[in-house]
């Protein structure tokens, strides 16, 4: 048994995500997560709301809440919602937690120790009309780089290139849009990547096995240009950590706050101390699973997130962990996606386009999105959601493969043998050439679970459900049962134990049908088919069953468009 940490990016508080953000990390880390429990790997599955910085402080302004009201809120919609989708989070826990609060202080304090911190007296964007120094988000201008002219002053959204302020081209606060803006001076700490460069490079070269996505990405940042840049970690700000040298206060930083990009991944390490805290755990519960010192270093570690958050998973984050000179858990694996697309464009939560959480579960229970995500999860290229391919992948796999299986067995079972699985007959060269065939599949599956190649696993699922109704169509139960039930009998029996097959391989992905597959074969064994032959033979003669409602319902052409309309736009 193996113990496996992971991590999804931490999703901002400022509103509800899209389906884009769903599987660009936390749904595919869920995936993961569910698939190595299933396997009898001790998991660790952590996340937690992303709480600090100008996002929170806009939407909170937006909605006039104190932003301290506002993020308790958002935060329990958000957990309701993950809830919602059925991801399994060990803990989900917040940035703004005071387990969080330290760690960063503590981090920021060894880092200074280290050397790695600089005091740098900068040009910073003043706001005379708003009266404010402006922090990065604060500021909207044109990119230098791609000209997208929505760029924030931290990074463009569109091309994710890394920027300060000063690069926006026509630069605006976002708080009132003014165009009066001073480059007046304040003081800021500085994280020295510069000095930690060689040392991060060294590490990704040895991590021989992450995607390409991931590696191109950091090295750019490495390499490319003037190469890895110091980075400033303080912002003047309200809401946010207070900038300390582990307990003791800084001189010449009163009134600022730590850098939301500097404290966020360190609620990775925080939110797993949360979660000690809310299970009556000790410090050493949670220090095994990030402390090399105590019993971290057999831990794998793996990071979930869209490419746009690998710079500071590869870069920033590491220099954090390696410039404490302490004994942290590095990551071991980061499984990065491209971006989901929306229907032509692109998913946009300021204007409302495209289909987010809560509308999403409002119209369709959440198994039927995790299979059309996952199945099409970004990872290669960026993907489009479009209606008419949503509405076809429920309709033919969901509906008509998996669906149907369960249905035609169950049915035909009741019909002719009544609500037990029936005695009688003994397994063919039909059915021992459908072990083969599962078995080899089932290997393929296991082998893209493990390596995280998610569309890769979907497609191996689904060939395994057609797998059943292929077994039915050439047994045709119905035709042998004329002329020899026994032989039937035995037929249906392979039958029914492939639906407890198919919930326990379906599970990660699905895993409401799932447990309503097992739930209606009347079992509660969701052990791993390591021997397939044993799996099909689990069912015993005289066990009862249950004919299930049906799994999945197909949607109708009038919903498709409809919900074309609805999410096309501007939403209230």
């Amino acid at each position: 048994m193996a113990r496996i940490l992971i991590t999804s990016a931490l999703p901002y508080i400022n509103g509800i995500k899209h389906l884009g953000n769903l599987v660009g990390s936390q749904l595919p880390a869920d995936l993961y997560a569910r698939y190595m429990r299933a396997r009898g790997h001790e998991v660790m599955f952590i996340c937690a709301t992303d709480e600090h910085g100008t996002p929170a402080e806009l939407a909170a302004a937006k909605t006039g809440e104190p932003v301290d009201v506002y993020c308790a809120r958002m935060h329990e919609v958000q957990a309701d919602l993950a809830r919602g989708f059925r991801l399994s989070f060990d803990h989900y826990g917040r940035s703004s937690s005071p387990r969080n609060h330290r760690l960063t202080q503590h981090f920021a304090g060894r880092l200074a120790e280290n050397g790695f911190i600089e005091e740098v007296t900068e040009q910073q964007v003043y706001s005379v009309a708003d009266g404010r120094f402006l922090p990065d988000r604060y500021i909207e201008g044109t990119c230098p780089n791609c000209g997208y002219d929505r760029a924030r002053g931290d990074q463009c959204e569109n091309c994710t290139k890394q920027l300060d302020p000063t690069d926006l081209i026509n630069p605006r606060s976002a708080i009132s849009g003014s165009t009066d803006l001073e480059v007046r001076e304040t003081k800021h700490l500085y994280l020295k990547q510069r000095a930690l460069k060689d040392e991060i490079d060294a590490w990704i070269d040895r991590q021989t096995d992450w995607p390409v996505l991931t590696t191109s990405i950091a090295k750019k940042w490495l390499h490319d240009g003037d190469g890895l840049q110091d980075r400033g970690i303080t912002r003047d700000l309200h809401w946010g950590v207070p900038v300390k040298k582990g307990d003791q206060d800084w001189p010449g930083m009163e009134g600022k706050v730590f850098y939301v990009w500097f404290d966020a991944p360190i609620e990775y390490i925080a939110a797993t101390a949360e979660w000690a805290d809310a299970n009556g755990k000790t410090d050493a519960d949670w220090e095994r699973w990030w402390r090399t010192d105590k019993g971290a270093a057999d831990v794998r570690y793996v990071q979930f997130m869209g490419k746009d958050n690998v710079p500071f998973h590869t870069l920033s984050f590491p220099a954090t962990i390696m410039g404490s000179r302490e004994p942290w858990k590095l990551v071991d694996y980061i499984k990065s996606f491209n971006y989901l697309n929306y229907d032509g464009g692109q998913f946009s939560t300021s204007q409302g386009r495209g289909v987010f959480m809560d509308m999403a579960l409002s119209i369709l229970p959440p198994d039927y999105w995790r299979w059309w995500l996952l199945s099409h999860a970004p990872e290669s290229s960026d993907s489009e959601f479009t209606w008419e391919n949503f509405q076809a992948s429920v309709n033919k796999d969901l509906a008509d493969v998996l669906g149907n299986f369960v249905s035609r067995i169950t049915k035909f079972c009741r019909s002719k043998f009544g609500e037990t699985v029936p005695a009688g007959g003994s397994p063919g060269a039909r059915e021992a050439a459908l072990v083969a065939e599962l078995a080899g599949r089932i290997r393929a599956y296991d082998g893209f679970m493990q390596a995280m190649e998610v569309r890769k696993a979907a497609n191996e699922l689904r060939a395994i459900w057609v797998i059943g109704n292929e077994y039915l169509q050439e047994a045709a139960p119905w035709t042998t049962f004329k002329t020899d039930p026994d032989a039937a009998a035995a037929q249906v029996r392979t039958g029914l134990a492939m639906i407890r097959l198919f919930a326990i391989l379906s599970r990660p992905f699905i895993p409401d049908a799932a447990a309503e597959m097992m739930r209606a074969m009347h079992s509660d064994d969701w052990s791993w088919p390591e021997d397939v032959q044993g799996c099909l033979n689990a069912l015993q003669p005289g066990q009862p069953f249950e004919v299930p409602d049906n799994l999945f319902r197909k949607i109708a052409d009038e919903e498709r468009e409809d919900w074309q309309k609805r999410f096309s736009g501007i939403r209230a």
